[in-house]
């Protein structure tokens, strides 16, 4: 039931989001569109409620409820930057708005730019393992909370992970191709 509930969630997410920014840009009632992305959240209180009440009618505690905290967990650390994107795309498509930044393709800028979007992954597994400690302190039995436990240190193992992907672009930053430095850089071309 879990599983088919955070399916149910993620459809969910997608529809609220298409039908805010068509309400927001294609009907032009940009109140409409953010009252249709104001009730994003309300998915996962439904997720959330309904694991506690999975667990409370005596659910062993499985993969599936560890698999919905960390699926709460992302939409928290990165439900937001990925309706602004959205968002800003849907401005320039629907609604004539400028063609929206592009992140940062080269040096210390892209490095910046990934330690933010890891930031994201780090407060989804902070909020993931308070829920699943939450979980655990209400199953209140070591026997059964194994399964619970376990997914706290999978969500720390890919923020790890994800850290060190991000640390890479610090410690390697990527060069600018010459090419393309000096087509940006006008100075640069009336110089040679």
């Amino acid at each position: 039931m879990i599983v088919a509930l955070i399916v149910i969630c993620e459809i969910g997410f997608w529809v609220l989001l298409a039908a805010g920014l068509g309400a927001r840009y294609l009907l032009k009632k940009p109140r409409l569109g953010m009252a249709l992305l104001l009730c994003e959240p309300v998915l996962e209180i439904v997720l959330l409620v309904a694991t506690a009440i999975d667990l409370k009618n005596g659910a062993e505690p499985s993969w599936q409820h560890g698999l919905a905290a960390l699926y709460i967990g992302y939409t928290v650390g990165h439900g937001h930057r990925t309706v602004t994107w959205l968002d800003g795309h849907a401005a320039h498509r629907l609604g004539g708005a400028p063609p929206p930044v592009k992140p940062p393709r080269y040096g210390m800028p892209r490095a910046w730019h990934e330690i933010k979007v890891w930031f994201g992954t780090l407060i989804g597994a902070v909020v993931a393992t308070g829920l699943l400690w939450l979980a655990i302190l209400y199953v209140d039995d070591p026997g059964r909370s194994g399964s619970l436990e376990s997914w706290i240190w999978q969500s720390w193992k890919i923020t790890a992970i994800h850290g060190l992907i991000a640390l890479a672009y610090v410690v390697w930053p990527k060069k600018e191709p010459a090419g393309e430095k000096q087509a940006r850089d006008p100075v640069s071309v009336r110089r040679n």
